[in-house]
């Protein structure tokens, strides 16, 4: 077992390695092609940020599937069509998304090339073939609900990963950490119970664990490049195909054998039972989002597709979380709800899992009500934390601490350092008003 754990994780390393390679050049080819939109009343950044970082997302994922054909463990996967479909599909919706990322496309043209790139992934083979439904077994579909529930499944993915790409980090953030959620899960199903059908879910969700980390560093806050609806409607279709393989592909029959019995079956395959009502647990966030969105749109008469102001991130911001924290929040959440349903799947003692998420839960809860909190860092570790998360102490407070004077206590520790003159300070404020002056004398001339 250990062979295809090193070879998953060089698969992994290369895909990030190529996406965090090629995200530099990127970013000024879309400087340089102007890919670079107004601000928008419903952005929060404060100025013009190249998009079109989807490319260096796209190479990777070419990358890591490259890599993936030349491992002896990983060799199987492409006797099967399902890498050629996934490959196709997201060429497709990769260059609709590169297309809107510069001259911008209507809502609906982009829907129709979302169902387009979903319905050539279905004639490749990639598609749902029969649902495991508890309580009643293995419904088979005919080709006709297939293909339909699989194309709705992929465009809702996409939508959902693409409306909650509305901050710094946070899409390519939540994204892997699905990803490796579903890692686990799908490695499991294959290493662990032998089965084979869950191969190719595995691969896509390593790929699109190195898409992710490594567009993450270029794309934290303060973002440098976004990966724009080109590098958001790709990963949502790679999480979606590995969605599609494992709930149309994996026989519940065949997993009820390896696993001994029908109740530990069950267990085994809860996060694939909860994918039926909502397109994925691991982005159930996302999909809460969107569906939140739809109403709230639909409610105000607006249509479903107008952007706005009003999805989770942005009410974080509202009630006072910073940028960085909202992102956190939205990790917590996301990995709250991924790796509670895998935990759950292969841990029949539910019962403490399930304790263990309300505890989560609560703790969530309570970071949510302090958006005023700042954690500081203790000392030892200041070094390893960004420096928002340091104690700085202000010059006078230490200068007096230093001469026997005021000690500088906890509240002294929490000032921002003096800011020196001539650098956003005093004097630049004087050097602004003097040169308003001026220009207020110059008018009256």
């Amino acid at each position: 077992m250990g062979q295809p754990v090193r070879e998953y994780l060089l698969t992994l390393c290369v895909t990030a390695a190529v996406t965090y390679l090629l995200t530099g050049p990127v970013r000024k080819f879309a400087i340089a092609a102007g890919a670079m939109p107004e601000i928008r009343a419903r952005d929060v950044h404060r100025e013009p940020t190249p998009r079109l970082g989807g490319i260096a997302m796209f190479g990777g994922l070419c990358a890591g599937l490259l890599v993936a054909a030349h491992l002896a463990n990983l060799k199987s996967v492409f006797e099967t069509n399902e890498p050629q479909a996934l490959l196709s599909g997201a060429a497709l919706i990769w260059i609709l998304g590169v297309l809107d990322d510069k001259w911008g496309v209507d809502a609906l043209v982009k829907l129709g090339g979302q169902m387009i790139a979903a319905g050539v992934m279905v004639l490749q083979g990639l598609t749902i073939l029969y649902l495991p439904i508890p309580g009643i077994g293995t419904v088979a579909l005919t080709p006709m609900q297939g293909t339909l529930l699989t194309v709705a499944l992929v465009v809702i993915t996409i939508n959902a990963v693409n409306f909650v790409d509305g901050l710094d980090g946070l899409a390519s953030g939540m994204v892997c950490i699905a990803a490796a959620a579903f890692f686990m899960y799908t490695y499991r199903l294959w290493f662990g119970y032998g089965i084979e059908a869950a191969a190719p879910a595995t691969l896509f969700s390593v790929v699109l664990m190195g898409m992710c980390l490594g567009f993450l560093p270029h794309n934290m806050h303060p973002a440098r490049i976004f990966m724009g609806d080109s590098g958001s409607m790709l990963i949502g279709l790679v999480m979606a195909a590995g969605a599609v393989s494992v709930t149309g592909q994996v026989d519940p029959d065949l997993l009820n054998q390896k696993a001994g019995g029908l109740r530990e079956a069950t267990h085994a395959m809860v996060p694939v039972y909860i994918p039926l009502l909502l397109p994925l647990t691991i982005i159930a966030v996302p999909v809460a989002d969107l569906i939140l969105a739809i109403v709230r749109r639909t409610w105000k008469g607006q249509s479903p597709f107008a952007a706005d102001r009003g999805h989770l991130h942005h009410r974080l911001l509202e009630i006072g979380h910073s940028h960085s924290r909202a992102v956190l929040i939205m990790y917590f959440w996301s990995a709250l709800i991924a790796f509670g349903a895998v935990a759950y799947s292969a841990n029949d003692a539910s019962m403490w899992i399930v304790l263990g998420i309300v505890l989560l839960s609560a703790v969530g809860l309570v970071l949510l009500l302090l958006p005023r909190f700042t954690p500081r860092a203790p000392r030892w570790a200041e070094r390893m934390v960004p420096p928002r998360y340091r104690r700085v102490v202000s010059e006078p407070a230490a200068a007096l601490a230093t001469a026997g004077g005021e000690s500088a206590e906890a509240p002294s520790e929490e000032r921002r350092p003096v800011i020196p003159p001539g650098i956003n300070g005093a004097t630049a404020i004087g050097d602004r008003s003097r040169f308003v002056d001026r220009r207020k004398a110059g008018s009256h001339r």
